[in-house]
Protein backbone atom coordinates (compact mmCIF):
# COMPACT_ATOMS: atom_id res chain seq x y z
CA UNK A 1 0.00 0.00 0.00
CA UNK A 2 1.15 3.59 -0.41
CA UNK A 3 1.10 6.10 2.31
CA UNK A 4 0.44 10.01 1.74
CA UNK A 5 0.21 13.25 3.76
CA UNK A 6 1.33 16.20 3.03
CA UNK A 7 3.61 17.57 5.82
CA UNK A 8 1.74 20.82 7.90
CA UNK A 9 4.61 21.20 9.99
CA UNK A 10 6.04 24.54 10.83
CA UNK A 11 9.42 24.15 10.31
CA UNK A 12 11.37 21.55 8.10
CA UNK A 13 11.94 18.19 9.82
CA UNK A 14 14.26 14.87 8.52
CA UNK A 15 11.52 12.36 7.01
CA UNK A 16 12.77 9.58 9.63
CA UNK A 17 11.55 11.44 12.03
CA UNK A 18 8.56 12.50 10.43
CA UNK A 19 7.41 8.94 9.72
CA UNK A 20 7.99 7.49 13.35
CA UNK A 21 6.40 10.77 15.00
CA UNK A 22 3.54 9.87 12.24
CA UNK A 23 3.59 6.16 13.61
CA UNK A 24 4.17 4.75 10.09
CA UNK A 25 7.23 3.11 11.07
CA UNK A 26 10.22 3.56 13.64
CA UNK A 27 13.28 5.74 12.59
CA UNK A 28 14.98 2.78 11.47
CA UNK A 29 12.60 1.53 9.29
CA UNK A 30 12.46 5.07 7.15
CA UNK A 31 15.91 4.63 6.50
CA UNK A 32 15.28 1.34 5.53
CA UNK A 33 12.65 2.81 3.39
CA UNK A 34 15.06 5.69 1.53
CA UNK A 35 17.22 3.13 1.03
CA UNK A 36 15.20 0.85 -0.85
CA UNK A 37 13.72 3.65 -3.28
CA UNK A 38 10.11 3.58 -1.09
CA UNK A 39 9.64 7.16 -0.23
CA UNK A 40 8.56 10.13 -2.62
CA UNK A 41 8.37 13.63 -2.01
CA UNK A 42 6.40 15.79 -4.30
CA UNK A 43 6.61 12.44 -6.52
CA UNK A 44 10.53 12.52 -6.63
CA UNK A 45 12.13 9.40 -4.97
CA UNK A 46 14.04 10.07 -1.51
CA UNK A 47 17.84 9.50 -1.76
CA UNK A 48 19.02 10.53 1.12
CA UNK A 49 18.38 9.35 5.02
CA UNK A 50 18.94 12.65 6.04
CA UNK A 51 16.55 14.59 3.72
CA UNK A 52 13.80 16.75 5.34
CA UNK A 53 10.86 17.24 3.97
CA UNK A 54 9.65 20.89 3.66
CA UNK A 55 5.94 22.92 5.25
CA UNK A 56 3.58 21.95 2.14
CA UNK A 57 5.25 19.21 0.50
CA UNK A 58 3.77 15.53 0.25
CA UNK A 59 5.55 12.60 1.17
CA UNK A 60 4.48 9.41 -0.61
CA UNK A 61 5.84 6.04 1.62
CA UNK A 62 5.14 2.58 -0.08
CA UNK A 63 4.68 -0.24 2.75
CA UNK A 64 3.12 -2.90 4.36
CA UNK A 65 -0.07 -2.25 6.14
CA UNK A 66 0.43 -2.16 9.54
CA UNK A 67 -2.24 -4.61 10.04
CA UNK A 68 0.52 -6.86 9.05
CA UNK A 69 1.83 -6.53 12.48
CA UNK A 70 0.07 -8.29 14.47
CA UNK A 71 -2.03 -6.40 17.37
CA UNK A 72 -4.26 -8.14 19.64
CA UNK A 73 -6.74 -6.80 22.09
CA UNK A 74 -7.92 -9.13 24.64
CA UNK A 75 -9.48 -9.34 28.04
CA UNK A 76 -7.29 -11.34 30.02
CA UNK A 77 -8.73 -13.25 32.88
CA UNK A 78 -7.28 -13.69 36.60
CA UNK A 79 -4.44 -16.77 36.31
CA UNK A 80 -3.20 -15.74 33.23
CA UNK A 81 0.18 -13.78 33.03
CA UNK A 82 1.27 -11.01 30.83
CA UNK A 83 4.35 -12.31 29.79
CA UNK A 84 7.35 -14.11 30.28
CA UNK A 85 5.77 -17.19 32.13
CA UNK A 86 7.59 -19.38 34.62
CA UNK A 87 7.00 -23.06 35.24
CA UNK A 88 2.79 -23.82 35.41
CA UNK A 89 2.24 -20.34 34.38
CA UNK A 90 0.06 -19.86 31.34
CA UNK A 91 0.85 -16.59 29.21
CA UNK A 92 -1.36 -14.40 27.49
CA UNK A 93 -0.36 -15.16 24.22
CA UNK A 94 -1.63 -18.68 24.62
CA UNK A 95 -5.12 -17.20 24.76
CA UNK A 96 -4.83 -15.62 21.03
CA UNK A 97 -6.70 -18.73 19.24
CA UNK A 98 -9.02 -18.90 16.50
CA UNK A 99 -11.24 -20.10 18.68
CA UNK A 100 -11.44 -16.95 20.84
CA UNK A 101 -11.17 -15.08 18.26
CA UNK A 102 -14.45 -12.21 17.90
CA UNK A 103 -14.37 -10.72 14.33
CA UNK A 104 -12.31 -10.88 11.41
CA UNK A 105 -7.85 -10.57 11.47
CA UNK A 106 -5.67 -10.87 9.04
CA UNK A 107 -3.58 -13.33 10.50
CA UNK A 108 -3.21 -15.56 13.75
CA UNK A 109 -0.80 -15.78 16.26
CA UNK A 110 1.44 -18.71 15.94
CA UNK A 111 3.82 -20.53 18.13
CA UNK A 112 6.53 -18.00 16.64
CA UNK A 113 5.17 -14.85 16.95
CA UNK A 114 6.40 -12.49 19.41
CA UNK A 115 3.82 -10.83 20.72
CA UNK A 116 4.80 -8.06 23.54
CA UNK A 117 2.20 -7.06 26.30
CA UNK A 118 1.62 -3.17 26.07
CA UNK A 119 1.27 -2.35 29.65
CA UNK A 120 1.26 -5.43 31.65
CA UNK A 121 -1.41 -6.85 33.81
CA UNK A 122 -0.27 -8.82 36.81
CA UNK A 123 -1.59 -12.32 37.47
CA UNK A 124 -3.96 -11.38 39.96
CA UNK A 125 -5.87 -8.56 37.51
CA UNK A 126 -7.88 -8.77 34.39
CA UNK A 127 -9.23 -6.60 31.49
CA UNK A 128 -7.80 -5.05 28.82
CA UNK A 129 -4.62 -6.48 27.73
CA UNK A 130 -2.51 -5.19 23.92
CA UNK A 131 -0.07 -7.64 22.97
CA UNK A 132 1.27 -6.65 19.56
CA UNK A 133 4.59 -6.87 17.67
CA UNK A 134 4.33 -3.52 16.79
CA UNK A 135 7.19 -1.37 17.26
CA UNK A 136 6.03 2.02 16.58
CA UNK A 137 2.69 1.14 18.77
CA UNK A 138 4.84 -0.13 21.70
CA UNK A 139 6.78 3.27 21.76
CA UNK A 140 3.27 4.93 22.17
CA UNK A 141 1.71 3.27 24.79
CA UNK A 142 4.62 2.02 27.33
CA UNK A 143 7.53 4.60 26.01
CA UNK A 144 8.87 7.34 28.74
CA UNK A 145 7.37 10.09 26.42
CA UNK A 146 3.77 8.91 26.20
CA UNK A 147 0.73 10.84 27.70
CA UNK A 148 -1.65 7.49 27.58
CA UNK A 149 -3.62 7.18 30.60
CA UNK A 150 -5.10 4.20 31.77
CA UNK A 151 -8.72 3.70 33.40
CA UNK A 152 -9.19 0.48 36.55
CA UNK A 153 -12.10 -0.31 38.53
CA UNK A 154 -10.51 -1.66 41.46
CA UNK A 155 -12.78 -3.55 44.51
CA UNK A 156 -10.76 -2.97 47.78
CA UNK A 157 -11.22 -4.46 51.54
CA UNK A 158 -11.73 -1.88 54.31
CA UNK A 159 -12.52 1.60 55.10
CA UNK A 160 -12.63 3.55 52.21
CA UNK A 161 -12.02 7.53 53.94
CA UNK A 162 -11.82 10.87 51.95
CA UNK A 163 -8.59 11.36 53.37
CA UNK A 164 -7.32 7.96 51.84
CA UNK A 165 -8.66 8.92 48.63
CA UNK A 166 -6.97 12.46 48.72
CA UNK A 167 -3.63 10.48 49.78
CA UNK A 168 -4.18 7.70 46.67
CA UNK A 169 -4.78 10.77 44.49
CA UNK A 170 -1.56 12.55 45.19
CA UNK A 171 1.27 12.44 48.13
CA UNK A 172 1.97 8.66 47.80
CA UNK A 173 5.55 7.14 46.83
CA UNK A 174 6.66 4.13 45.51
CA UNK A 175 10.39 2.86 45.82
CA UNK A 176 11.47 6.61 46.87
CA UNK A 177 9.71 7.63 44.04
CA UNK A 178 7.06 10.17 44.31
CA UNK A 179 3.57 8.97 42.29
CA UNK A 180 1.98 11.33 39.37
CA UNK A 181 -1.27 12.94 40.29
CA UNK A 182 -3.71 10.34 39.49
CA UNK A 183 -7.85 10.46 39.26
CA UNK A 184 -9.26 8.54 42.35
CA UNK A 185 -12.84 8.05 42.32
CA UNK A 186 -15.14 6.28 44.45
CA UNK A 187 -17.65 4.74 42.55
CA UNK A 188 -19.47 1.83 44.90
CA UNK A 189 -19.24 1.51 48.58
CA UNK A 190 -16.27 -0.53 48.28
CA UNK A 191 -14.96 0.09 44.72
CA UNK A 192 -13.08 2.69 43.40
CA UNK A 193 -12.04 4.31 40.08
CA UNK A 194 -8.32 4.59 38.94
CA UNK A 195 -7.20 6.43 36.07
CA UNK A 196 -2.91 6.68 35.98
CA UNK A 197 -0.45 8.02 33.74
CA UNK A 198 2.16 6.11 34.63
CA UNK A 199 2.60 2.03 35.45
CA UNK A 200 4.45 1.06 37.98
CA UNK A 201 4.93 -2.77 38.61
CA UNK A 202 1.76 -3.81 40.50
CA UNK A 203 1.07 0.06 41.61
CA UNK A 204 -2.45 0.05 42.11
CA UNK A 205 -1.98 -2.87 44.66
CA UNK A 206 1.51 -1.19 46.31
CA UNK A 207 -1.05 2.42 46.12
CA UNK A 208 -3.81 0.85 48.28
CA UNK A 209 -1.48 -1.23 50.46
CA UNK A 210 -0.32 2.07 51.57
CA UNK A 211 -3.64 3.40 52.83
CA UNK A 212 -4.73 -0.37 54.40
CA UNK A 213 -6.42 -0.83 51.81
CA UNK A 214 -6.50 -4.22 50.23
CA UNK A 215 -7.08 -5.55 46.33
CA UNK A 216 -9.75 -7.81 45.49
CA UNK A 217 -10.12 -7.33 42.34
CA UNK A 218 -8.97 -4.91 39.69
CA UNK A 219 -10.35 -4.82 36.25
CA UNK A 220 -8.53 -2.59 33.38
CA UNK A 221 -11.09 -0.74 31.29
CA UNK A 222 -9.11 1.48 28.94
CA UNK A 223 -6.29 2.43 27.68
CA UNK A 224 -6.10 5.71 26.03
CA UNK A 225 -8.63 5.84 23.53
CA UNK A 226 -8.74 2.12 23.42
CA UNK A 227 -11.74 0.50 25.50
CA UNK A 228 -12.49 -3.01 26.53
CA UNK A 229 -16.33 -2.22 25.60
CA UNK A 230 -18.09 -5.58 25.50
CA UNK A 231 -15.31 -7.91 25.05
CA UNK A 232 -15.87 -11.41 27.09
CA UNK A 233 -13.32 -12.59 29.14
CA UNK A 234 -11.17 -14.70 27.39
CA UNK A 235 -11.97 -13.51 24.05
CA UNK A 236 -9.40 -11.58 21.96
CA UNK A 237 -9.70 -9.36 18.40
CA UNK A 238 -7.38 -7.30 16.08
CA UNK A 239 -6.81 -3.92 16.70
CA UNK A 240 -8.26 -2.03 14.19
CA UNK A 241 -6.03 0.35 12.18
CA UNK A 242 -8.33 3.64 13.02
CA UNK A 243 -7.74 2.26 16.40
CA UNK A 244 -3.52 2.33 16.03
CA UNK A 245 -3.62 5.64 14.59
CA UNK A 246 -5.72 7.08 17.90
CA UNK A 247 -3.19 5.25 20.27
CA UNK A 248 -0.13 6.87 18.65
CA UNK A 249 -1.92 10.09 18.16
CA UNK A 250 -2.97 9.85 21.70
CA UNK A 251 0.53 9.49 23.19
CA UNK A 252 1.65 12.84 22.07
CA UNK A 253 -1.07 14.63 23.43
Amino acid sequence: MTWRKTYDGAEPQRVNKWLASEGICSRREAEALIADGKVRIDGAVVEDAGRKIEPGQTIEVATTDAGSQISAVLNKPIGIVSAQPEAGQIPAARLLTKENLVGAADAIPTKTTSLAPLGRLDQDSRGLLLLSEDGVLAKALIGPESKLDKEYLVRVAGPITQQKIASLRHGLSLDGRQLKPARIEQVEPQRLRFTLMEGRNRQIRRMCELVDLDVTDLLRLRIGPLKLGDLKEGKWRALTPSEREALIRGSKS
